[in-house]
């Protein structure tokens, strides 16, 4: 895959990108993903190479929406849909159901924080997974129904691969 973009550009390292589709491996296969804050569109476009039937990736960068709309023609990726959004704003404005989240927002910014809590307002079905990147130093708080199924880093890099037990307090039984 080409990809020219911009310096600020920060893809996931190979080894956390390899570490996560090992992870899912299990459950690739035909699922509906949404790559949040996508960059250069590497993990969707990792997604659809292992059978994903759908990948949506959402960025505002308008380089990368470019260069990655390139790509997918090129690559003959029918199974990509590209949005050139605020990550945050296209989530409200969404319903779509998806089997797995990449949530890989900009380094030193509160995008992390806010988009949990914008993921816990999405209702989330039970069973989805999600997978959080960040920078190894940030200390996040992740809803109690998020299962942590998986962690790892790799230098600065942290990653997290958490399953959603339920969708919101209705779905627990008192």
């Amino acid at each position: 895959m080409y990809f020219k973009g911009g310096a600020d550009l920060r893809p996931t390292p190979d080894a956390i990108r390899e570490k996560l589709f090992n992870w899912l491996a299990p459950v690739i296969e035909g699922a509906c993903c949404l790559d949040l804050f996508c960059g250069s569109g590497a993990l969707g476009f990792e997604a659809a190479s292992r059978g994903a039937a759908q990948v949506v990736l959402v960025d505002n960068n308008r380089q990368c929406y470019e260069e990655i709309n390139k790509n997918r023609v090129r690559l003959g990726a029918q199974q990509i849909k590209v949005f050139c959004e605020d990550a945050l704003e296209w989530l409200g404005s969404n319903n779509q159901t998806f089997d797995i989240v990449f949530l890989d927002p900009p380094y030193n910014s509160d995008l992390a924080r806010r988009s949990i809590a914008r993921l816990q307002s999405y209702q989330l079905a039970p069973g989805t997974m999600v997978y959080v990147e960040t920078e190894r130093h940030l200390k996040l708080t992740y809803p109690e129904h998020w299962e942590e199924l998986r962690s790892g880093h790799a230098g600065q890099v942290s990653c997290r691969l958490f399953q959603i037990t339920f969708s919101d307090q209705s779905d627990r039984l008192i």
